[in-house]
């Protein structure tokens, strides 16, 4: 017969008193076992159980108090995961709002000096993410001169075409006149003739020029602002062209003192992705100061999965330490009132919600630095599913 009483077994040779002695003891352990298991302990020692929280819930269900009931073949189904938190000291950390910039040294701007009609290069228009080597022709940029320029440069063509006719006339004359002219007058002649030459081609070329536009570098475009026909000004962005695998992040701080206690740092949510600091600005620009690092992919080489413009979280690892509970940043979810919270493991079956207060190490890693304690076993691995449970 199952009781939720002590059941007292008669000794003989016990007096009364040892009996209650005997009951106190039965009964502090019965409920140290109930309220005591490992895990439902908050960061000060107090009980998370609450006391009639138990239901005779047997699937996958959320208890009054919060908590959530998780029978051990939905745990393996989602996957959960524990371990026990040990505390321990980390490198102080701090998020910083930037965004990807281009690399001055693998990337430019493709821009026409004059103005005039979009014209197709000799592999035609090339289109943002295509692939380019540095001296490429892009596009042409035919040039116009109003019709008023344009009048006089032919004018001042035809003149030039007539007197190099009548220059080149007079140097055959005097050739045939050799012997009996000076030798200086037929020389003058054919300078003259000479300079007329390349000022009608100078100018005849100028009628009907046309711009090469160049990738500066090697590298994919990234912009592409061209179509054929199209009519542009002198210092308009045509192209932009990177290389993928080096681009810088800009991130920017109102502390002027923050670059100096910079260790490393790492984007938020790309923990492939490194950050070398390159140094920061001694200007204010917008009321902020910029710090610029150099983004390197895990494996050199590879394209990083980020785009020009592109905002990012910067975590920038101080020199200083603090201590916490360090643990996956999948660990850290968040409930219906917008609040982090980690989820503990009080029983078998059962989870608690626990509120805490944490800061990021890195893309993938963050530390808690309040509500936890010592002997809480925090899931580590389906924290998000749980909180689904409705």
């Amino acid at each position: 017969m199952n009781s939720p009483f002590p059941v007292f077994v008669c000794f003989p040779g016990l007096r009364s008193s040892a009996l209650v002695a005997l009951a106190l003891v039965l009964s502090c352990a019965t409920v140290g076992t109930a309220f005591a298991s490992p895990g439902a302990h908050g960061p000060n020692g107090e009980h998370l159980d609450a006391a009639g929280s138990a239901t005779g819930t047997s699937g996958l269900a959320r208890l009054p108090d919060g908590s959530v009931q998780v029978p051990m073949l939905a745990q393996r189904r989602l996957g959960v995961r524990t371990m026990l938190a040990l505390e321990t000291e980390a490198a102080a950390t701090i998020e910083l709002p930037g965004r990807i910039v281009v690399d001055p040294n693998a990337g430019g701007r493709v821009q026409p000096v004059h103005g005039g009609r979009i014209e197709a290069g000799p592999r035609g228009l090339p289109v943002a993410g295509q692939a380019v080597r540095q001296g490429d022709v892009l596009a042409y940029v035919k040039h116009h001169a109003e019709p008023y320029a344009q009048a006089n440069q032919q004018a001042q063509l035809a003149e030039l075409r007539s007197s190099r006719q009548l220059a080149a006339q007079r140097v055959e004359r005097l050739q045939s006149l050799e012997g009996t002219v000076p030798r200086k007058e037929i020389e003058a002649a054919r300078a003259e003739l000479q300079s007329l030459s390349a000022r009608e081609k100078s100018i005849g070329a100028s009628l009907g020029v046309r711009e090469a536009l160049a990738a500066p570098v090697s590298g994919v475009i990234a912009r592409a602002d061209a179509v054929a026909g199209q009519i542009v000004e002198a210092r308009d962005v045509l192209f932009e062209v990177i290389d993928p695998s080096r681009v810088l992040v800009e991130a920017t701080t109102a502390d002027a003192a923050l670059p100096a206690r910079l260790a490393d740092a790492s984007l938020q949510g790309l923990p492939g992705v490194t950050l070398k600091p390159l140094g920061a600005a001694r200007s204010l620009r917008d009321g902020v100061l910029p710090i610029t690092f150099q983004a390197r992919p895990g494996k050199d080489g590879t394209a990083l999965p980020l785009a020009v413009g592109q905002p990012v979280t910067v975590l920038a690892s101080l020199d200083e330490r603090i201590k916490g509970f360090v643990l996956p940043a999948q660990s850290v979810v968040r409930n219906s009132a917008n609040e982090p919270i980690v989820w503990i493991k009080s029983g078998a079956e059962r989870y608690i919600p626990q509120p805490v207060q944490y800061r990021a190490l890195d893309a993938a890693t963050v530390i808690v630095v309040q509500g936890l304690g010592a002997d809480n076993r925090v899931v580590v691995q389906g924290a998000s599913l749980i909180a689904q449970i409705r």
